[in-house]
């Protein structure tokens, strides 16, 4: 009797077999990359809100430490852009934890409602997308800043859309008064930062905005 040979698989099968893989794991990353992380981001910023209500309304200090300073990845602020709607918390950093959870505050640039500039930082793709469609706005629109004692109302002075800089060399964006590293400010602005394109890119598109209205509360 003839005996019955059996074969393993082919390499070309066990090849393709690994390159599905593959290709299912690229798919899975991305989908997490532009989906999954879109989720755990705004429960994690929604959580941050609500803690910081919950703050002002006992009267806390949050992030306050002995030395005065800010606790690192610590809401201080709201923030709402009525034409692109949501609230959003501003933390202190920009780190990428810090980016992952709202707005990230440049620390070292003025508070909200000072005079100076108060220098932010957000997502327009994944982690919550707070700044998605922030080279939408045009001249005029508002942005607003709640703390605990006031709300800060600013108005842009041009949009994002018009102002590119390279991350390596865009620094003075962050000045008392952009591009004056020297001059003393007399005036309260705000600028926003952004990534330039929808995908991963060292440029920077940025926004600057003047405060227009403060109201105690």
């Amino acid at each position: 009797m003839a005996r019955s040979s059996r074969r393993g698989p082919r390499a070309s099968t066990i090849v393709g077999g690994i390159l599905i893989l593959v290709g299912l794991g690229v798919l899975g990353w991305a989908a997490w990359q532009f989906f999954g992380t879109n989720i755990t981001s705004r429960q994690a910023a929604t959580r941050q809100v609500d803690e910081l209500r919950d703050s002002w309304a006992r009267d806390g200090q949050p992030g306050k430490v002995a030395d005065g300073k800010q606790v690192p990845g610590q809401a201080i602020a709201l923030m709402r852009i009525p034409q692109l709607g949501g609230e959003w918390p501003v933390l202190a950093g920009t780190d990428a934890d810090t980016l992952s959870k709202g707005i990230g505050w440049y620390e070292g640039t003025a508070a909200p409602g000072e005079v100076g500039n108060f220098a932010v930082a957000g997502h327009r793709i994944t982690r919550g997308e707070p700044f998605r469609h922030l080279l939408e706005l045009d001249k005029g629109a508002e942005v607003v800043v709640e703390t605990r004692e006031a709300i800060f109302t600013y108005e842009l002075d041009s949009g994002a859309s018009q102002l590119t800089v390279a991350d390596v060399d865009g620094g003075w964006v962050l000045d008392p008064v952009p591009g004056k590293p020297t001059a003393k400010p007399s005036r309260a602005i705000l600028t926003l930062t952004t990534c330039q394109d929808l995908f991963h890119s060292p440029d920077r598109s940025v926004a600057f905005a003047h405060l227009v209205k403060t109201e105690k509360k």
